[in-house]
């Protein structure tokens, strides 16, 4: 009987034909997406009326986001009523007058006055003297302006029309799964007909001869065996030891607020200080958890998100923020309707992000205040952060190769003056670590 090796192995063909269709699907995908439909353009919007003419929109936004914003908005009510199209509720000279000075023409009786004083929970406006009737023209102009609507993409008959694209990727790979399966049964079919044909001609496949087993060659070499087990128990060591060092350590972590604050829109795009809401940084041990009455001191007028479509910090939609704003209100109890609070508060279950042990004693007003370290330094970019996350370590390592490294600002510190240049003679140097002042020392942290 012949004896003839096997030259022609199966798992080869079948890794054949599986990098042949991976190629060619890949060739297919790589083909531009057909251009789609042109989106029907939305009929013009009607120009303002002949009063809102006499002024410059342009001009009247400027004016109004600095003086009105903070009270008035163009379609819902704030402090003060919505003032989309004002101009056409009253008279324009009453207007003038009104915006120049309220209080006098509602102490003088004016009815309109009166009721419109009334209506408004009582608020005083803030009189503008030193606006011209120009001025005030432009910004009747942009309050006339039509509201812009963004009108969704119209469908024929009605009905959703699936893409093009993706009917097209369905049926490539589905005759790709097609192709493949009847070339796998075709190599399985002429597998089985040359065993065949192999046995009527009295071939044999030739097979490996036997060899005598590596783990028992490996098993009677005792100086193997003893390295190897030296080996695995350093390798266990070193691991073990990387495992404990971890726990409690909690770098990265970013748990669900219950209510979402973008970090990145607050201090990073509106540029609002960190130690603006956390006020107690500078004077406490803690920086603590801002109360909810100074959210309150900007959303008790902002009530939407209105966010700008070419900026990059927006990853969630609008209706996104403006929801979470919502849930702002239902924990203060403010009704952005009638613009007063209604007394029914719900408590913010905060999630607490960055937890020392009980033996570390840290105070914020020490590096903050007296130190003078930003906020980054420990925290990171946070201007960056869309929801917060713990950033450093916080270990000891950690703390210690901060203050070995940091030197200390004495630039209009009284505090540090003395101290400093008495060390300063000591150690032989102009400029003093935290380290060299003792901020290495056991009883600075553990107490």
């Amino acid at each position: 009987m012949k004896k003839v090796g096997n030259h022609t192995s199966f798992s080869r063909i079948i890794m054949f034909c599986l990098a042949f269709s991976l190629s060619f699907s890949l060739s297919v995908f790589a083909q531009d997406a057909p251009p789609a439909d042109a989106a029907v353009a939305a009929p013009a919007v009607a120009d303002a009326g002949a009063d809102a003419g006499a002024g410059d929109p342009v001009k009247g936004k400027e004016l109004f986001n600095t003086l009105c914003a903070a009270c008035h908005k163009l379609d819902a009510k704030a402090t003060g009523p919505a003032l989309r199209n004002v101009a056409e509720k009253h008279d324009r000279e009453w207007l003038y007058s009104w915006i120049k000075n309220s209080s006098a023409m509602i102490k003088a009786g004016d009815p309109v006055a009166v009721k419109l004083f009334n209506e408004n929970n009582q608020s005083v406006m803030t009189a503008f003297p030193q606006l011209s009737n120009q001025d005030i023209d432009n910004i009747l102009a942009y309050t006339s302006q039509p509201a812009e609507v963004s009108a969704p993409t119209p469908v024929p008959g009605g009905v959703p029309v699936a893409s093009d694209n993706g009917i097209n990727n369905a049926l490539i790979l589905g005759a790709l799964v097609l192709v493949l399966v009847v070339l796998i049964v075709m190599l399985a079919l002429v597998n089985k007909t040359l065993k065949k044909v192999a046995a009527a001609n009295g071939i044999e496949v030739e097979k490996p001869e036997s060899s005598v087993s590596l783990w028992q060659a490996y098993a009677k070499n005792q100086f193997l065996v003893l390295v190897t087990a030296i080996l695995l128990l350093l390798s266990a060591s070193y691991f073990l030891y990387g495992y404990l060092m971890q726990i409690g350590v909690d770098q990265g972590y970013e748990p669900i607020q219950p209510i979402h604050f973008s970090h990145k829109i607050h201090a990073g795009d509106n540029g609002v200080d960190c130690k603006y809401c956390h006020s107690s940084a500078r004077v406490s041990k803690h920086s603590g958890i801002p109360s909810l009455n100074v959210c309150m001191n900007c959303h008790k007028n902002i009530a939407e998100f209105q966010g700008d479509k070419d900026s990059t910090y927006v990853e969630y939609s609008k209706e996104f923020y403006t929801a979470e704003i919502q849930k702002l209100y239902d924990a203060v109890g403010w009704d952005k309707a009638t613009q007063t609070y209604t007394g029914k508060q719900k408590p913010v279950k905060w999630v607490r992000i960055h937890n020392l042990p009980d033996f570390v004693y840290f105070n914020h007003a020490q590096h903050v205040s007296v130190a003078g370290v930003e906020c980054q330094t420990c925290h990171g970019p946070v201007e960056t952060f869309e929801i917060m996350k713990q950033h450093s370590s916080l270990t000891m390592g950690w703390c210690i190769n901060c203050h070995r490294e940091t030197d200390v600002k004495i630039e209009g510190n009284a505090y540090y003056e003395k101290i400093h240049d008495e060390l300063a003679k000591k150690y032989g140097v102009t400029k003093l670590t935290a380290a060299n002042m003792g901020g290495t020392e056991c009883g600075k942290c553990h107490y």
